[in-house]
């Protein structure tokens, strides 16, 4: 018989980008992304980020691991949900810093959200649910 287990599951995606120190300096500007943890100094890092408290990996693509940016897909596969108190304020500073509105903001669906895309192809949907 199952068991309920004391854990708690999380899923972080890990971002592959053309350019991961130039990726690293946009999600800081764009989203005020902190750094957990980063593994080289050099032109390739891999790094840990955290928006708010919601963690993501980056680092540049490995084709040899079958880990390709969307560059070299020609587009993308998934989507990243970004839920903050403020989507406004987040999705301005995206676009100031370099995203390109692909969705304005608006109300839909009984949340406030937009999408960007960011310099290397990752698509952001940045909202909150609004109050019933």
């Amino acid at each position: 018989m199952w068991k309920e287990q004391q854990f708690s599951a999380t899923l972080k995606p890990w971002l592959c980008v053309r350019g991961s120190v130039r990726a690293l300096g946009f999600y800081k500007a764009a989203f005020g992304a902190a750094e957990v943890y980063r593994l080289g100094d050099g032109d390739s890092i891999v790094a840990r980020l955290a928006v708010e408290g919601a963690e993501f990996w980056l680092s540049d693509e490995s084709p040899e691991y079958f880990n390709h940016s969307p560059d070299s897909l020609g587009g993308i596969s998934v989507r990243l949900m970004l839920t903050v108190a403020d989507p406004d304020a987040m999705f301005s500073r995206a676009v100031e810093a370099g995203a390109k509105v692909v969705r304005p903001m608006e109300e839909m669906y009984g949340w406030r959200v937009g999408r960007v895309v960011d310099p290397f192809g990752h698509h952001w949907e940045i909202g909150r649910e609004l109050a019933g």
